[in-house]
């Protein structure tokens, strides 16, 4: 055999142990792999997902006040006495509950309403009826929407817990008043008249009781 060939033997020899070598080394991948991704350290991770949850504005209360007035401080302090407490869930409830209170109020069906109102409130109420009936006056009316809601104001006791939300509504219905007689001495079943109202609802934040009361009236 020529000193050439034996040559190209050794080479071929050399080059068949270095790849061996190298893929008992590295090892052999099949088909197309993703590159890898580099993890994050675990301290790193809970504070960047800690920045996330806590340096960003609530939107369950920037949607109904300024960021940075003094509503939404104290609609923050409510929700961390109460972390379940919803914002929009309150506006919602709030607006139902003026429909409901408004019609029992028209109607004189007081019972259903006394619930949602506090002592004070119902008692008023309570009065207002009563002249009317011993006026012999009956009101007729039909309630056709809320036009407008909105949160106007909010106070929180930190020592009591005690919350207060008020809230402004433009309601449109239609009202007639009648006499004795059946007589409309007031109103027209045809017109929808817009009444304006400003409502203070309270509750103690972390009360088993969920519910809020009625607790001031303002036109």
């Amino acid at each position: 055999m020529n000193e050439p060939m034996i040559q190209l033997l050794v080479l071929a020899g050399i080059a068949v142990f270095l790849i061996l070598r190298l893929k008992s080394v590295l090892g052999t991948r099949e088909g197309f792999e993703k590159p890898s991704v580099q993890q994050q350290p675990e301290a790193d991770k809970s504070r960047r997902g800690f920045e996330v949850i806590e340096g960003g504005p609530d939107h369950d209360i920037t949607d109904h006040v300024a960021e940075d007035s003094e509503q939404a401080k104290t609609l923050a302090a409510m929700k961390r006495v109460e972390p379940e407490f919803s914002v929009g869930e309150f506006v919602q409830g709030a607006r139902g509950a003026y429909e409901m209170i408004v019609m029992g109020f028209e109607k004189g069906n007081l019972d259903e309403i006394q619930p949602f109102l506090s002592e004070e409130v119902f008692d008023t109420f309570v009065s207002v009826v009563a002249a009317r009936e011993d006026q012999g006056l009956t009101i007729e009316a039909e309630f056709v929407g809320v036009r407008e809601t909105a949160l106007a104001d909010v106070t929180f006791d930190k020592d009591t817990n005690q919350a207060e939300i008020t809230m402004r509504f433009v309601g449109e219905l239609t009202s007639v008043v009648r006499d004795r007689g059946g007589d409309i001495i007031e109103g027209n079943p045809n017109t929808i008249k817009r009444q304006k109202d400003s409502w203070t609802f309270a509750r103690v934040m972390g009360a088993d009781d969920p519910n809020w009361l009625l607790v001031a009236t303002d036109a």
